[in-house]
């Protein structure tokens, strides 16, 4: 971890100063500031993945400086179970596992949620291998800035996240709170490497415990929340995809639920019964139209709080070729109005929101004061 850290180092002091909207933090308070003090909560998905390759120790340091509430881990398992930090099990979207011949045999097609994959998993790889591999940009045509940081990091390990953390909140004067999802669930439970009972064992060993800790678990599956309800404490989140598809492990069962279900007032009152919050698509709250502008609000918002689950949707990103037309500025390829997006849903009353660049949000809710 010693090139990581020194890495990390230089992306915070010379980075950061260079950019806009970001504002001091609260260490010239005398209290130790809650990652729940502040609403809406700064979630920084995959940690500051606008401005470093995703998943990467160098993301979320960055994210933590910018003044994130909490960090955003994506979790899949390597062969020897150990949980490591990435969108997909799937490793050549995101390492450089494609250039390691000593790993070419390794290269497989499986089905994977429903859908046939092909390149080189995690779960066949133990974690010492893991660590040969170095983290790339995700979206190198959208985020070319990002490819100059491409082999720069490696694979981190969910401890190695939570260590990291710990380490920032000294010198942050504030709790970070650890947001981890639990990627592909059924997947890795039919391989024998299930890892909500892992990931449970990982946060309680740190100190995340109870509803009151800095911490919670999200999955777009059913079946594992209300298992993970049975363990812990911690809040749980669940996560929405498109209104027409159900969780795959509903899909398993012969379930006719549907996120589109699980989003009606009656479906957020089942929700209720296990989890703490949800995690939509944005267009849940605020759908776009055909000229790809925002249209009106939907009762998303109002239905879930009837329940008393908080709404933190997915995900803002400031880039044009992600924001609605009315927001998009100058090259497609460059980055539009992401306040006034942000603006927009804030007004909805969401509770928090994943966002890749961090230092947008804190820009819009200023400096954070202890209510």
């Amino acid at each position: 971890m010693g090139l990581d850290r020194r890495l990390i180092f230089g992306l915070c002091t010379v980075i950061l100063p260079n950019i806009s909207g970001v504002v001091s933090h609260d260490t010239d308070t005398l209290y130790r500031r809650s990652a729940d003090d502040c609403k809406p909560l700064v979630i920084a998905h995959r940690g500051a993945s606008g401005y470093v390759p995703e998943h990467t120790l160098g993301a979320y340091a960055l994210a933590v400086t910018m003044g994130a509430d909490y960090v955003e881990p994506d979790l899949v398992m390597t062969r020897d179970g150990y949980l490591i930090a990435r969108h997909e099990n799937q490793l050549s979207v995101t390492t450089n596992v494609d250039q390691h011949p000593e790993f070419a045999d390794r290269r497989r097609t499986q089905i994977i949620n429903g859908r046939l994959v092909s390149g080189w998993f995690s779960e066949d790889f133990t974690l010492a291998e893991i660590k040969t591999l170095r983290s790339k940009e995700a979206i190198p045509f959208v985020r070319i800035g990002n490819v100059r940081m491409n082999e720069a990091f490696q694979v981190p390990t969910l401890q190695e996240i939570v260590d990291l953390i710990k380490v920032l909140e000294i010198s942050e004067n504030r709790t970070i709170g650890i947001y981890p999802e639990i990627k592909y669930g059924t997947h890795f439970q039919q391989i024998g490497l299930a890892m909500e009972e892992l990931v449970v064992d990982v946060l309680h060993k740190n100190g995340y415990v109870g509803r009151s800790a800095p911490a919670f678990i999200q999955s777009f599956e059913v079946t594992n929340l209300k298992k993970l309800k049975e363990i812990t404490d911690i809040r749980l989140i669940q996560l929405y995809g498109a209104r027409s598809s159900s969780p795959y492990d509903q899909v398993l069962l012969g379930s006719s639920i549907t996120f589109g279900y699980m989003a009606t007032p009656e479906g957020l009152a089942d929700v209720a019964t296990y989890a703490s919050g949800v995690g939509p698509e944005k267009g849940y709250i605020i759908p776009r139209n055909l000229l790809n502008n925002l249209d009106t609000p939907t009762s998303f918002v109002k239905d879930a709080h009837a329940v008393g689950l908080e709404v933190h949707p997915y995900t803002f990103r400031a880039e044009n070729v992600y924001l609605p037309r009315e927001y998009q500025m100058n090259d497609i390829n460059g980055l539009g109005n992401l306040a006034q997006e942000i603006k927009a849903f804030i007004d909805t009353g969401i509770d928090g929101l994943f966002i890749d660049h961090p230092d947008k949000l804190i820009s819009i809710r200023g400096k954070c004061k202890k209510n």
